[in-house]
Protein backbone atom coordinates (compact mmCIF):
# COMPACT_ATOMS: atom_id res chain seq x y z
CA UNK A 1 0.00 0.00 0.00
CA UNK A 2 1.23 3.95 -0.99
CA UNK A 3 2.30 6.27 1.31
CA UNK A 4 -0.17 8.23 -1.16
CA UNK A 5 -3.11 6.54 0.03
CA UNK A 6 -2.02 5.97 3.68
CA UNK A 7 -2.02 9.88 3.36
CA UNK A 8 -5.15 11.02 1.96
CA UNK A 9 -6.91 8.17 4.34
CA UNK A 10 -6.20 10.91 6.91
CA UNK A 11 -6.79 13.82 5.41
CA UNK A 12 -10.34 12.50 4.76
CA UNK A 13 -11.23 11.03 8.34
CA UNK A 14 -9.62 15.10 8.67
CA UNK A 15 -12.75 16.22 6.90
CA UNK A 16 -15.29 13.91 7.97
CA UNK A 17 -14.63 15.36 11.15
CA UNK A 18 -15.00 18.72 10.52
CA UNK A 19 -17.58 17.80 8.31
CA UNK A 20 -19.43 16.09 11.38
CA UNK A 21 -18.31 19.43 13.88
CA UNK A 22 -20.25 21.67 11.31
CA UNK A 23 -23.21 19.32 10.76
CA UNK A 24 -23.12 19.40 15.36
CA UNK A 25 -23.10 23.11 15.44
CA UNK A 26 -26.20 23.61 12.99
CA UNK A 27 -28.20 20.35 14.87
CA UNK A 28 -29.67 21.83 17.94
CA UNK A 29 -31.34 18.10 18.67
CA UNK A 30 -27.54 17.08 19.07
CA UNK A 31 -25.93 19.58 20.66
CA UNK A 32 -28.88 18.78 23.65
CA UNK A 33 -27.75 15.19 23.66
CA UNK A 34 -24.28 15.86 23.24
CA UNK A 35 -23.43 13.58 20.67
CA UNK A 36 -19.94 13.64 20.09
CA UNK A 37 -18.69 15.08 16.39
CA UNK A 38 -16.81 11.75 15.87
CA UNK A 39 -19.30 9.71 16.24
CA UNK A 40 -21.38 11.96 13.89
CA UNK A 41 -18.28 11.92 11.26
CA UNK A 42 -17.89 7.99 11.73
CA UNK A 43 -21.93 7.63 10.94
CA UNK A 44 -21.32 9.67 7.55
CA UNK A 45 -18.34 8.06 6.50
CA UNK A 46 -20.65 5.08 7.21
CA UNK A 47 -23.37 6.35 5.25
CA UNK A 48 -21.14 7.41 2.35
CA UNK A 49 -18.97 3.99 2.29
CA UNK A 50 -19.29 0.86 0.04
CA UNK A 51 -22.08 -0.53 2.93
CA UNK A 52 -24.81 2.21 2.48
CA UNK A 53 -23.91 4.49 -0.77
CA UNK A 54 -22.18 1.21 -2.52
CA UNK A 55 -25.59 -0.71 -2.08
CA UNK A 56 -27.72 2.22 -4.24
CA UNK A 57 -25.16 0.86 -6.58
CA UNK A 58 -23.00 4.46 -6.50
CA UNK A 59 -19.60 3.62 -6.89
CA UNK A 60 -17.17 6.19 -7.63
CA UNK A 61 -14.52 3.72 -7.04
CA UNK A 62 -14.05 -0.03 -7.09
CA UNK A 63 -16.11 -1.75 -4.41
CA UNK A 64 -18.65 1.28 -4.01
CA UNK A 65 -19.31 4.18 -2.32
CA UNK A 66 -17.31 7.39 -2.23
CA UNK A 67 -14.60 6.14 -1.04
CA UNK A 68 -11.40 3.50 -2.67
CA UNK A 69 -10.97 0.26 -1.24
CA UNK A 70 -7.44 0.83 0.03
CA UNK A 71 -8.44 3.44 2.22
CA UNK A 72 -11.20 1.40 3.56
CA UNK A 73 -8.36 -1.58 4.18
CA UNK A 74 -6.49 1.55 6.09
CA UNK A 75 -9.50 2.57 8.36
CA UNK A 76 -10.12 -0.95 9.36
CA UNK A 77 -6.43 -1.29 10.58
CA UNK A 78 -6.29 2.47 12.38
CA UNK A 79 -8.27 1.53 15.38
CA UNK A 80 -5.77 -1.33 16.49
CA UNK A 81 -2.92 1.23 16.37
CA UNK A 82 -4.78 3.75 17.88
CA UNK A 83 -6.27 2.28 20.75
CA UNK A 84 -2.38 1.82 22.09
CA UNK A 85 -1.97 5.17 21.98
CA UNK A 86 -5.29 5.91 23.59
CA UNK A 87 -4.70 3.18 26.51
CA UNK A 88 -0.62 4.73 26.72
CA UNK A 89 -1.72 7.95 27.19
CA UNK A 90 -3.83 6.63 30.72
CA UNK A 91 -1.27 7.13 33.01
CA UNK A 92 1.71 9.22 31.05
CA UNK A 93 2.17 12.50 33.04
CA UNK A 94 -0.03 11.89 36.26
CA UNK A 95 0.87 12.07 39.48
CA UNK A 96 0.10 8.81 41.55
CA UNK A 97 -1.82 9.59 44.93
CA UNK A 98 -1.12 6.56 47.24
CA UNK A 99 -4.12 4.01 47.45
CA UNK A 100 -5.00 4.92 50.44
CA UNK A 101 -6.26 8.42 49.23
CA UNK A 102 -7.49 6.81 46.31
CA UNK A 103 -9.93 4.56 48.34
CA UNK A 104 -11.02 7.32 50.72
CA UNK A 105 -12.46 9.24 48.15
CA UNK A 106 -13.31 7.00 45.70
CA UNK A 107 -13.98 3.86 47.03
CA UNK A 108 -17.87 3.86 46.89
CA UNK A 109 -17.49 4.99 42.65
CA UNK A 110 -14.68 2.30 42.30
CA UNK A 111 -16.92 -0.62 43.78
CA UNK A 112 -19.97 0.04 41.96
CA UNK A 113 -18.21 0.73 38.62
CA UNK A 114 -16.55 -2.99 39.08
CA UNK A 115 -20.19 -4.37 39.97
CA UNK A 116 -21.06 -2.42 36.99
CA UNK A 117 -19.04 -3.79 34.56
CA UNK A 118 -18.32 -7.59 36.15
CA UNK A 119 -22.42 -7.58 36.22
CA UNK A 120 -22.14 -6.80 32.24
CA UNK A 121 -20.24 -10.14 32.26
CA UNK A 122 -22.74 -12.29 34.28
CA UNK A 123 -25.61 -10.80 32.25
CA UNK A 124 -23.85 -11.25 28.73
CA UNK A 125 -22.27 -15.07 29.37
CA UNK A 126 -25.73 -16.47 30.52
CA UNK A 127 -27.44 -14.37 27.89
CA UNK A 128 -24.83 -16.45 25.36
CA UNK A 129 -25.40 -20.00 27.08
CA UNK A 130 -29.18 -19.81 27.34
CA UNK A 131 -30.04 -17.68 23.90
CA UNK A 132 -27.52 -16.50 22.26
CA UNK A 133 -25.32 -19.63 21.25
CA UNK A 134 -28.20 -22.51 21.38
CA UNK A 135 -30.88 -20.50 19.34
CA UNK A 136 -28.53 -18.22 17.38
CA UNK A 137 -25.71 -20.75 16.81
CA UNK A 138 -23.52 -17.79 17.92
CA UNK A 139 -19.52 -17.84 19.62
CA UNK A 140 -19.91 -18.47 23.41
CA UNK A 141 -17.52 -15.56 23.25
CA UNK A 142 -20.12 -13.49 22.11
CA UNK A 143 -21.06 -13.15 26.35
CA UNK A 144 -17.96 -10.94 26.70
CA UNK A 145 -19.33 -8.09 24.33
CA UNK A 146 -21.61 -6.21 26.53
CA UNK A 147 -18.61 -5.29 28.62
CA UNK A 148 -16.00 -4.48 25.57
CA UNK A 149 -18.51 -2.40 24.00
CA UNK A 150 -20.36 -0.75 26.95
CA UNK A 151 -17.48 -0.24 29.37
CA UNK A 152 -14.86 -0.76 26.95
CA UNK A 153 -16.12 1.29 24.57
CA UNK A 154 -15.12 2.30 20.92
CA UNK A 155 -11.82 1.64 21.65
CA UNK A 156 -11.87 -1.18 23.19
CA UNK A 157 -14.37 -3.08 20.49
CA UNK A 158 -12.04 -2.19 17.91
CA UNK A 159 -8.72 -2.39 18.98
CA UNK A 160 -9.81 -6.41 20.20
CA UNK A 161 -10.54 -7.28 16.19
CA UNK A 162 -7.70 -9.17 16.13
CA UNK A 163 -8.47 -10.98 19.03
CA UNK A 164 -11.91 -11.76 18.01
CA UNK A 165 -10.24 -13.12 14.35
CA UNK A 166 -7.61 -15.35 16.43
CA UNK A 167 -10.38 -17.39 17.96
CA UNK A 168 -12.76 -17.54 14.89
CA UNK A 169 -15.60 -15.13 15.74
CA UNK A 170 -14.58 -12.32 13.11
CA UNK A 171 -18.34 -11.11 13.41
CA UNK A 172 -17.51 -10.14 16.98
CA UNK A 173 -15.72 -7.02 15.79
CA UNK A 174 -18.52 -5.31 14.09
CA UNK A 175 -20.97 -6.42 17.17
CA UNK A 176 -18.78 -5.12 19.16
CA UNK A 177 -18.42 -1.57 17.32
CA UNK A 178 -22.53 -1.53 16.75
CA UNK A 179 -23.07 -1.91 20.28
CA UNK A 180 -20.42 0.56 21.47
CA UNK A 181 -22.33 3.09 19.01
CA UNK A 182 -25.92 2.31 20.56
CA UNK A 183 -24.17 2.85 23.84
CA UNK A 184 -22.73 6.03 23.05
CA UNK A 185 -26.07 7.15 21.92
CA UNK A 186 -28.32 6.36 24.28
CA UNK A 187 -25.97 7.01 27.34
CA UNK A 188 -25.70 10.91 27.79
CA UNK A 189 -29.60 10.83 27.06
CA UNK A 190 -30.33 8.48 29.45
CA UNK A 191 -28.36 10.48 32.11
CA UNK A 192 -29.96 13.77 31.34
CA UNK A 193 -33.59 11.76 31.33
CA UNK A 194 -32.50 10.49 34.87
CA UNK A 195 -31.02 13.93 36.05
CA UNK A 196 -34.09 15.58 35.24
CA UNK A 197 -35.78 12.20 37.30
CA UNK A 198 -33.51 12.83 40.54
CA UNK A 199 -34.33 16.80 40.47
CA UNK A 200 -38.01 16.06 41.00
CA UNK A 201 -38.25 13.11 42.70
CA UNK A 202 -35.42 14.78 45.50
CA UNK A 203 -32.66 12.25 44.63
CA UNK A 204 -29.90 15.13 44.09
CA UNK A 205 -27.94 16.50 46.89
CA UNK A 206 -27.29 19.53 44.74
CA UNK A 207 -30.50 20.35 42.37
CA UNK A 208 -29.64 21.36 39.19
CA UNK A 209 -30.63 21.33 35.66
CA UNK A 210 -29.01 20.86 32.31
CA UNK A 211 -31.08 23.81 30.99
CA UNK A 212 -28.31 26.04 32.86
CA UNK A 213 -25.79 24.78 30.19
CA UNK A 214 -24.64 27.39 27.76
CA UNK A 215 -24.88 27.18 24.03
CA UNK A 216 -21.70 27.45 23.52
CA UNK A 217 -21.47 24.33 25.82
CA UNK A 218 -23.76 22.64 23.73
CA UNK A 219 -22.13 23.68 20.40
CA UNK A 220 -19.02 22.53 22.14
CA UNK A 221 -17.50 25.93 21.36
CA UNK A 222 -15.07 28.17 23.62
CA UNK A 223 -15.62 31.81 23.39
CA UNK A 224 -12.50 33.66 22.33
CA UNK A 225 -12.32 35.57 26.01
CA UNK A 226 -12.51 32.27 27.84
CA UNK A 227 -9.85 30.75 25.64
CA UNK A 228 -6.85 31.90 27.35
CA UNK A 229 -7.93 30.45 30.91
CA UNK A 230 -8.12 27.05 29.02
CA UNK A 231 -4.81 25.03 29.28
CA UNK A 232 -4.37 22.72 25.86
CA UNK A 233 -0.58 22.16 27.16
CA UNK A 234 2.55 23.33 28.56
CA UNK A 235 5.45 24.00 26.86
CA UNK A 236 8.22 21.82 28.20
CA UNK A 237 11.17 21.88 26.16
CA UNK A 238 12.41 24.22 23.71
CA UNK A 239 11.69 23.60 20.26
CA UNK A 240 14.76 24.84 18.81
CA UNK A 241 16.33 21.60 20.28
CA UNK A 242 12.87 19.06 20.27
CA UNK A 243 9.41 20.11 20.01
CA UNK A 244 7.48 19.41 23.02
CA UNK A 245 4.49 17.27 21.47
CA UNK A 246 7.10 15.14 20.04
CA UNK A 247 8.37 14.48 23.62
CA UNK A 248 5.25 13.66 24.87
CA UNK A 249 4.53 11.61 21.34
CA UNK A 250 7.49 9.68 22.02
CA UNK A 251 7.24 8.96 25.72
CA UNK A 252 3.79 7.53 24.47
CA UNK A 253 5.60 5.16 21.85
CA UNK A 254 8.43 4.04 24.76
CA UNK A 255 5.33 3.00 26.18
CA UNK A 256 3.57 0.99 23.85
CA UNK A 257 7.45 -0.40 23.33
CA UNK A 258 7.65 -1.87 26.91
CA UNK A 259 4.06 -3.16 26.69
CA UNK A 260 5.21 -5.09 23.42
CA UNK A 261 8.15 -6.45 25.19
CA UNK A 262 5.85 -7.78 28.04
CA UNK A 263 3.27 -9.72 25.75
CA UNK A 264 5.92 -10.86 24.16
CA UNK A 265 7.78 -12.48 26.85
CA UNK A 266 3.87 -13.68 28.16
CA UNK A 267 3.79 -15.16 24.85
CA UNK A 268 7.30 -17.39 25.38
CA UNK A 269 6.20 -17.93 28.76
CA UNK A 270 3.13 -19.52 27.87
CA UNK A 271 4.45 -21.68 25.09
CA UNK A 272 7.34 -22.88 27.05
CA UNK A 273 5.19 -23.98 29.96
CA UNK A 274 1.96 -24.73 28.22
CA UNK A 275 2.36 -25.01 24.43
CA UNK A 276 -0.41 -24.91 22.75
CA UNK A 277 -2.45 -26.82 25.17
CA UNK A 278 -3.82 -23.25 26.40
CA UNK A 279 -3.40 -20.30 24.08
CA UNK A 280 -4.55 -16.55 26.23
CA UNK A 281 -1.40 -14.32 26.09
CA UNK A 282 -0.96 -15.42 22.23
CA UNK A 283 -4.52 -13.82 21.66
CA UNK A 284 -4.20 -10.95 23.99
CA UNK A 285 -4.03 -7.77 22.21
CA UNK A 286 -1.34 -5.06 22.57
CA UNK A 287 -2.95 -2.07 24.23
CA UNK A 288 -3.46 -3.17 28.01
CA UNK A 289 0.11 -3.87 28.13
CA UNK A 290 0.77 -0.34 26.83
CA UNK A 291 -1.00 0.93 29.80
CA UNK A 292 1.31 -1.21 32.09
CA UNK A 293 4.17 0.27 30.24
CA UNK A 294 2.91 3.95 30.64
CA UNK A 295 2.53 3.34 34.51
CA UNK A 296 6.36 1.94 34.35
CA UNK A 297 7.50 5.09 32.32
CA UNK A 298 5.84 7.74 34.52
CA UNK A 299 7.06 5.66 37.90
CA UNK A 300 10.79 5.76 36.21
CA UNK A 301 10.26 9.36 35.72
CA UNK A 302 8.74 10.47 38.67
CA UNK A 303 11.84 8.69 40.91
CA UNK A 304 14.35 9.66 38.26
CA UNK A 305 13.27 12.68 36.58
CA UNK A 306 13.74 16.07 38.75
CA UNK A 307 12.46 18.17 35.81
CA UNK A 308 9.03 18.27 35.11
CA UNK A 309 9.52 17.17 31.12
CA UNK A 310 5.41 15.80 30.77
CA UNK A 311 2.60 18.02 30.43
CA UNK A 312 -0.72 16.01 31.33
CA UNK A 313 -3.00 18.68 29.60
CA UNK A 314 -0.95 17.72 26.06
CA UNK A 315 -0.76 13.88 26.38
CA UNK A 316 -4.54 14.54 26.91
CA UNK A 317 -4.33 16.43 23.88
CA UNK A 318 -2.87 13.44 22.21
CA UNK A 319 -5.18 11.08 23.50
CA UNK A 320 -8.12 12.74 22.38
CA UNK A 321 -7.06 13.48 19.07
CA UNK A 322 -6.46 9.43 18.57
CA UNK A 323 -10.04 8.83 20.44
CA UNK A 324 -11.67 10.94 17.51
CA UNK A 325 -9.53 9.10 14.58
CA UNK A 326 -10.65 5.73 16.42
CA UNK A 327 -13.82 6.19 16.62
CA UNK A 328 -14.93 7.61 12.93
CA UNK A 329 -12.48 4.87 11.04
CA UNK A 330 -13.78 2.57 13.32
CA UNK A 331 -17.64 3.63 12.93
CA UNK A 332 -16.95 3.97 8.81
CA UNK A 333 -15.96 0.26 8.16
CA UNK A 334 -18.48 -0.96 10.45
CA UNK A 335 -20.19 -4.06 8.47
CA UNK A 336 -24.18 -3.57 8.38
CA UNK A 337 -24.54 -6.96 6.69
CA UNK A 338 -23.15 -8.26 10.05
CA UNK A 339 -25.34 -6.50 11.84
CA UNK A 340 -28.42 -7.08 9.61
CA UNK A 341 -27.35 -10.86 9.91
CA UNK A 342 -27.37 -10.99 13.68
CA UNK A 343 -30.23 -8.16 14.71
CA UNK A 344 -32.00 -10.09 16.69
CA UNK A 345 -29.07 -11.01 18.97
CA UNK A 346 -27.82 -8.06 18.52
CA UNK A 347 -31.11 -6.07 20.13
CA UNK A 348 -30.84 -8.65 22.78
CA UNK A 349 -27.74 -8.04 23.50
CA UNK A 350 -28.50 -3.87 23.67
CA UNK A 351 -31.49 -4.00 26.01
CA UNK A 352 -29.73 -6.36 28.13
CA UNK A 353 -26.44 -3.99 28.66
CA UNK A 354 -28.73 -0.68 29.30
CA UNK A 355 -31.40 -2.39 31.11
CA UNK A 356 -28.29 -4.04 33.65
CA UNK A 357 -27.16 -0.22 34.15
CA UNK A 358 -30.18 1.44 34.53
CA UNK A 359 -31.40 -1.06 37.33
CA UNK A 360 -27.99 -1.05 38.98
CA UNK A 361 -27.82 2.48 38.94
CA UNK A 362 -31.31 3.29 40.60
CA UNK A 363 -31.21 0.15 42.75
CA UNK A 364 -28.13 -0.52 43.87
CA UNK A 365 -26.14 2.46 43.78
CA UNK A 366 -28.16 4.37 46.62
CA UNK A 367 -27.23 1.61 48.83
CA UNK A 368 -23.45 1.77 47.83
CA UNK A 369 -22.94 5.96 47.75
CA UNK A 370 -22.63 6.48 51.91
CA UNK A 371 -22.97 10.37 50.31
CA UNK A 372 -23.94 12.15 47.26
CA UNK A 373 -24.88 8.88 45.67
CA UNK A 374 -26.45 10.19 42.66
CA UNK A 375 -23.74 12.60 41.73
CA UNK A 376 -20.88 9.99 42.09
CA UNK A 377 -22.85 7.04 40.30
CA UNK A 378 -24.06 9.45 37.59
CA UNK A 379 -20.29 9.49 36.17
CA UNK A 380 -20.00 5.48 36.79
CA UNK A 381 -23.19 4.77 34.87
CA UNK A 382 -22.09 7.18 32.17
CA UNK A 383 -18.66 5.38 31.93
CA UNK A 384 -20.65 2.05 31.93
CA UNK A 385 -22.33 3.20 28.65
CA UNK A 386 -19.55 3.64 26.37
CA UNK A 387 -17.27 6.47 26.99
CA UNK A 388 -15.35 8.35 30.15
CA UNK A 389 -15.96 11.11 28.98
CA UNK A 390 -19.88 10.60 28.87
CA UNK A 391 -19.08 9.95 32.53
CA UNK A 392 -17.68 13.72 33.13
CA UNK A 393 -20.03 15.38 31.55
CA UNK A 394 -23.31 13.78 33.32
CA UNK A 395 -21.12 14.80 36.61
CA UNK A 396 -21.14 18.09 35.39
CA UNK A 397 -24.37 18.04 34.56
CA UNK A 398 -25.74 17.24 37.95
CA UNK A 399 -22.72 19.12 40.04
CA UNK A 400 -21.52 21.98 37.87
CA UNK A 401 -19.77 23.58 40.64
CA UNK A 402 -17.89 20.79 42.00
CA UNK A 403 -19.64 20.45 45.45
CA UNK A 404 -19.43 16.87 45.82
CA UNK A 405 -16.22 14.17 45.86
CA UNK A 406 -17.85 12.83 42.39
CA UNK A 407 -15.47 14.03 39.95
CA UNK A 408 -12.40 13.89 41.92
CA UNK A 409 -13.72 10.24 42.60
CA UNK A 410 -14.00 9.72 39.32
CA UNK A 411 -10.54 10.43 38.50
CA UNK A 412 -9.09 8.48 41.05
CA UNK A 413 -11.45 5.52 40.15
CA UNK A 414 -9.73 5.17 36.67
CA UNK A 415 -6.71 3.77 38.30
CA UNK A 416 -8.60 1.17 39.88
CA UNK A 417 -10.30 0.49 36.96
CA UNK A 418 -9.04 0.71 33.69
CA UNK A 419 -5.61 -1.88 34.57
CA UNK A 420 -8.63 -4.50 34.92
CA UNK A 421 -12.29 -4.14 33.63
CA UNK A 422 -12.94 -1.35 31.15
CA UNK A 423 -10.52 -2.20 28.61
CA UNK A 424 -8.20 -3.36 30.72
CA UNK A 425 -6.09 -6.79 31.56
CA UNK A 426 -9.64 -8.33 31.85
CA UNK A 427 -11.00 -6.88 29.05
CA UNK A 428 -8.60 -7.96 27.17
CA UNK A 429 -7.87 -11.34 27.73
CA UNK A 430 -11.73 -12.35 28.29
CA UNK A 431 -12.50 -13.55 24.84
CA UNK A 432 -9.85 -16.13 24.82
CA UNK A 433 -10.97 -16.58 28.52
CA UNK A 434 -14.39 -17.81 27.78
CA UNK A 435 -12.69 -19.93 24.87
CA UNK A 436 -9.88 -21.56 27.15
CA UNK A 437 -12.12 -22.25 30.07
CA UNK A 438 -15.05 -22.57 28.80
CA UNK A 439 -18.17 -20.07 29.58
CA UNK A 440 -19.85 -21.58 32.42
CA UNK A 441 -16.33 -21.53 34.41
CA UNK A 442 -16.16 -18.10 33.10
CA UNK A 443 -19.54 -17.08 34.39
CA UNK A 444 -19.12 -18.79 37.71
CA UNK A 445 -15.99 -16.47 38.20
CA UNK A 446 -17.68 -13.26 36.90
CA UNK A 447 -20.67 -14.35 39.03
CA UNK A 448 -18.05 -14.28 42.61
CA UNK A 449 -16.54 -11.57 41.15
CA UNK A 450 -19.35 -9.24 41.01
CA UNK A 451 -21.19 -10.34 44.30
CA UNK A 452 -17.66 -9.57 46.13
CA UNK A 453 -18.05 -5.99 44.97
CA UNK A 454 -21.68 -5.94 45.58
CA UNK A 455 -21.58 -6.84 49.04
CA UNK A 456 -18.15 -4.49 49.61
CA UNK A 457 -20.74 -1.85 48.76
CA UNK A 458 -23.65 -3.00 51.05
CA UNK A 459 -21.30 -4.12 54.24
CA UNK A 460 -18.79 -1.16 54.36
CA UNK A 461 -19.96 1.69 52.57
CA UNK A 462 -24.00 0.83 52.67
CA UNK A 463 -22.67 0.98 56.45
CA UNK A 464 -21.36 3.85 56.45
CA UNK A 465 -24.40 5.97 54.99
CA UNK A 466 -26.10 4.62 57.47
CA UNK A 467 -24.36 5.90 60.00
CA UNK A 468 -23.98 9.55 59.11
Amino acid sequence: MSAEVIGFSFIILGVLLIIGKWIRVATPFLQSFFIPSSIIAGLLGLLLGPEVLGLFGVEVFEGGGLFPAPMIEVWEVLPELLISIIFASLFIGKKVPNIKKIWKVAGPQITFAHFLSWGQYVIGITLALVVLTPLFGMNPAAGALLEISFVGGHGTAAGLSGTFSGVGFEEGRDLAIGLATVGVLTGVFLGILLINWAARKGETEILNSPDDISDEQKKGLIKKEDQQDMSAGNQTTRSEVIETLTVHFAYIGVAIAIGYVILEGFILIEGALWGENMELFVHLPLFPLAMVGAVIVQLVLSKFVKKSILDRDLITRIQGFALDLLIVSAIATLSLSVLGEYIVPFLLMSVAAIGWNIVAFIFIAPRIMPDYWFERAIGDLGQAMGMSAAGLLLIKLADPKDESPAKEGFSYKQLMLDLIVGGGIVTAASVPLIIALGPVITLIIAFVIMISWLLLGLLYFGKKKSTQ
